[in-house]
């Protein structure tokens, strides 16, 4: 991975993501990195307004508050005016349906009859039998949850860690891409929607759940095997003829894009593949900045760091107070309390092996907000500008690795003013940040200790 090449290089550099995903060339000026909740709440809005043939969700869940209604009135209005219009939502079964009032209710005013819109809630096959008889309401996400966060209108997508609920809209730190025109990549991401609605749960408009007359396999009450190796098989389908289908050539454009997933309940690891090779094939000198909400780095991406990458990184986490479980009752309190546990053995351990010149953390702390971010931004040796970021709605924890669904798109760039752009969204996501130093009194509760021992793949 040099630096001294032809305008072509960094898109060569990358040839070898064409493996492991589909890839699209776009147009750099098509691509805009939104900078606050608030800008992200008025441009959906704003495309919810616009959009002339379809909008398409993919999210954990919706909230209950006004600016979410807001947004679902939106919709219906949108809809109402433009009868062609086609909607389709994509959320998690057990996170949409908690409460009274939930996800599921408050999407009832757009799942009017005259209208062409459908409601998917992806239910994990691994929350089954007795286990999903005991897990309270609350506490039954932590087996597996749809975590992708996809916004999409027309052939345009925002791509994001933010779920649609008012601190996403009004305090809460993360990252959205937003590309236009790029019709391609929209129909892949919308395909794969689509696909994964099969397999899901259909909500009416009743507020009841049906399955799909085309899907003969029930989440939780088909044999886990039978269920996950037809859902396997279905998307590996869907997602290797979109590799073949759309090889791109680095010398027709100057930006492309690799769309990844990672669904675990189906054996599919594409995204964590990547990114663990995008850190041990970083060339020496070069800078990895990255960043998650909850620090929970598994042990196959803390191997690469520690022993195989030549890489430097910046590893930017939240500081318990910016920890969105902070004020969580219950034994949820406790979770940022497991995450310092974390980031302390971590931190340990690179001071053990004298690693603290190649990797530095840093918390990320402003008063009244949470953290949510999460990306990768490599920048090459002797560079001062990222040629390549990672965007989606991997935390890059153990529970990506092993619960959850979710979508990383790689945006790789030759384009000297979209490298500037994210170079500046970089810095704004850093600068409420300071550098990790461990608290010398902290001590974990014993219970923690032993309950992180043994569900860590689960935080």
């Amino acid at each position: 991975m040099t630096t001294n090449c032809n305008k072509n290089c960094n898109l060569s550099d990358f040839k070898w993501l064409q493996k492991f995903g589909p890839s699209y060339s776009v147009k750099a000026e098509n691509i805009t990195a939104l900078k606050s909740p608030s800008e992200f709440y008025r441009t959906l809005l704003d495309r919810c307004c616009t959009a002339k043939h379809r909008i398409v969700i993919a999210s954990l869940y919706l909230g209950i508050g006004d600016l979410e209604r807001d947004l679902v009135n939106t919709i219906k209005v949108a809809m109402e005016n433009r009868r062609e219009l086609s909607v389709r939502v994509l959320l998690d079964a057990n996170r949409g349906s908690r409460g009274k009032v939930s996800s599921r209710t408050m999407l009832m005013p757009i799942l009017n009859p005259s209208f062409d819109c459908r409601v998917f809630l992806y239910h994990t096959p691994k929350l089954r039998g007795l286990l999903r008889l005991l897990l309270p309401e609350r506490y039954n996400e932590l087996i597996g949850i749809q975590h992708m966060k996809l916004y999409m209108f027309d052939d345009s997508i925002i791509i994001s860690g933010a779920n649609l609920s008012q601190d996403y809209f009004t305090n809460r730190q993360d990252r959205y891409i937003i590309i236009e025109d790029c019709k391609l990549l929209v129909d892949f991401y919308i395909g794969l929607v689509e696909l994964l609605g099969r397999m899901s749960f259909q909500l009416t408009n009743k507020n009841t759940l049906t399955l799909d007359p085309t899907w003969e396999h029930h989440p939780y009450k088909s044999p886990y095997k039978t269920y996950a190796s037809e859902a396997r098989k279905q998307l590996m389908e869907y997602y290797n003829t979109h590799i073949i289908k759309h090889p791109t050539s680095e010398n027709v454009t100057d930006t492309i894009v690799y769309p990844l997933i990672e669904f675990p309940p189906f054996d599919i690891h594409h995204d964590s593949q990547t990114t663990n090779l995008l850190m041990c094939n970083a060339e020496p000198g070069s800078t990895m900045h990255m960043a998650t909400g909850y620090f929970n780095i598994p042990d196959i991406y803390i191997d690469t760091m520690f022993q195989k990458s030549l890489a430097n990184f910046k590893i930017l986490f939240s500081h318990p107070m910016a920890n969105s479980f902070q004020q969580a009752k219950g034994p949820a309190g406790f979770i940022p309390t497991a995450y310092s546990y974390l980031t302390n053995t971590f931190h340990s351990k690179i001071e053990q092996l004298k690693l603290h010149e190649r990797i530095t953390c840093f918390e990320y702390q402003r008063t009244g907000w949470t953290f949510h971010s999460k990306g990768l931004w490599y920048t090459p040796n002797k560079s001062q500008l990222p040629v390549l970021t990672a965007v989606g709605s991997s935390n890059y924890g153990a529970r990506s690795l092993n619960c959850d669904l979710e979508s990383q798109l790689i945006i790789v760039t030759n384009n000297q003013k979209l490298q500037q752009n994210f170079y500046t969204e970089k810095c704004d996501i850093f600068k409420s940040t300071s550098l990790y130093i461990p608290d010398g009194e902290f001590k974990a509760p014993l219970w923690v200790r032993f309950v992180l021992r043994m569900f860590r793949n689960y935080f």
